[in-house]
């Protein structure tokens, strides 16, 4: 586990990856030895971001397109020279934190769950390859639901279980793992605007979290270091949340 270079030889392709938890993934992995793709979209400025940063490659990337996808685990793998990890989140946000489990969040799991299969579908024949086949799911933060919408939360999330588990059962036998990580209420640039709107969300997350605080990014980005790493070979089709404890929804 203290092994600083543990992901040596390793190509990771980390989405929406621009700012929050994809960036402190990203960065996570770099510094145990893996090379990374970090893909977000034109308005993130991940392009340059990531500019100074050895290991790391930012690339502008359409990921609210499923059809295009494909052609960025393509341009991912001919830069780095392979795939053997995929960290899968998507920029699908709504202009309020939901309250409900209503048609608005189906549309919202159906759309996630669209583009997490395009991208794994497109990853899989590199995958297979790898010695260290790895997918990550991350599931929505706290922040994307509102102070009562505890079920909203809780069906989104059930849904990310079951979409893993489908992945590890068919990704097994080639010895890829599958996994979600979901996280709690996370400091993230998108988070912090939406606690500086609604004050009473954020003290609802606190006092809903065991540990008493909002968690970092970092926070998810070590448990998905113990996911792509060996530490995890025999971890699959399950998740693990990242909330300091729950003390209710």
């Amino acid at each position: 586990m203290g092994d600083p270079l543990r992901l040596y030889g390793l190509n990771a392709l980390v989405l929406n990856a621009g700012s929050g938890v994809g960036e402190a993934i990203a960065r996570t992995l770099i510094k145990h030895g893996a090379t990374v793709i970090a893909a977000d979209t034109a308005n993130s400025g991940v392009d340059r971001h990531y500019r100074s940063v050895k290991g790391i490659t930012g690339v502008v990337a359409s990921l609210t397109d499923a059809d295009r996808l494909r052609e960025l685990v393509e341009h991912s793998v001919e830069t780095m020279g392979g795939l053997d990890i995929i960290v899968n989140d998507f920029p699908l946000r709504q202009d309020a934190p939901l309250e409900k489990a209503d048609e608005t969040l189906e549309k919202l799991l159906q759309s996630r769950a669209t583009l997490t299969m395009a991208a794994c579908r497109a990853a899989l024949p590199h995958l297979k390859k790898s010695p260290a086949g790895r997918i990550i799911n991350i599931g929505f933060l706290r922040s994307c639901f509102a102070a009562n919408g505890g079920t909203a939360n809780a069906r989104a999330e059930q849904d990310l279980a079951n979409l893993t588990r489908a992945l590890a059962a068919e990704t097994g036998e080639f010895g890829i793992t599958a996994n979600y990580i979901q996280p709690g209420a996370v400091m993230t640039p998108a988070s912090r605007e939406v606690f500086r709107k609604d004050k009473a969300l954020r003290d609802h997350c606190i006092k809903s979290s065991a540990a008493r605080r909002v968690g970092e990014p970092v926070d998810v980005a070590k448990v998905a270091l113990f996911l792509a790493s060996d530490d995890a070979v025999f971890v699959s089709g399950t998740g693990i949340a990242v909330d300091g404890g729950r003390t209710s929804d």
